[in-house]
């Protein structure tokens, strides 16, 4: 978890720094950091950090970051959809199932994709009240609860 809130900040500070046009590009900047990650992995931390592309005034385009307040209301959303929405959550082995109120299975899993945890390959919204969230080999149920209180210290278990 620290180098990925590490990689993070090394990331936000690049597209300050630099003019960032391309994920190739932001690969090559992140490796002279030393940080060796995926594109896919990338990707996610660009979603994550809700990276946009904006005009460069020319004729191209480079990465830009949100303001911190838009970030900030943001992740304040979806930690109040995920609270608003969820019943309980319990897991078996590397699969968890957060039980939600009728309806709000598609904002929770909304949620918790866009927290943005790299131990968390996947969510499935069930029809109605219910989302399974497949974790990274190894990992637990517990892993899961220990993300989701530091993101949401007022979840309850």
């Amino acid at each position: 978890m620290k180098e990925r809130l590490a990689r993070l900040k090394a990331v936000r500070k690049l597209i300050k720094t630099y003019r960032i046009e391309s994920q190739e590009t932001l690969l090559v900047h992140l490796q002279k950091e030393g940080f060796l990650v995926t594109q896919a992995t990338l990707s996610r931390d660009l979603k994550l950090l809700k990276v946009g592309k904006i005009s460069d005034g020319h004729n191209g385009y480079v990465y830009s970051l949100p303001g911190d307040d838009e970030q900030r209301e943001a992740e304040k959303t979806y930690i109040h959809d995920f609270l608003r929405g969820y019943i309980s959550i319990e897991s078996s082995g590397s699969m968890v199932v957060i039980r939600t109120y009728s309806g709000h299975s598609d904002s929770v899993a909304l949620a918790v994709d866009n927290f943005g945890f790299d131990e968390v390959l996947g969510t499935i919204a069930g029809r109605d009240n219910t989302v399974f969230v497949c974790l990274r080999e190894g990992l637990t149920g517990d892993d899961f609860m220990s993300l989701m209180k530091e993101n949401i210290p007022e979840l309850e278990d």
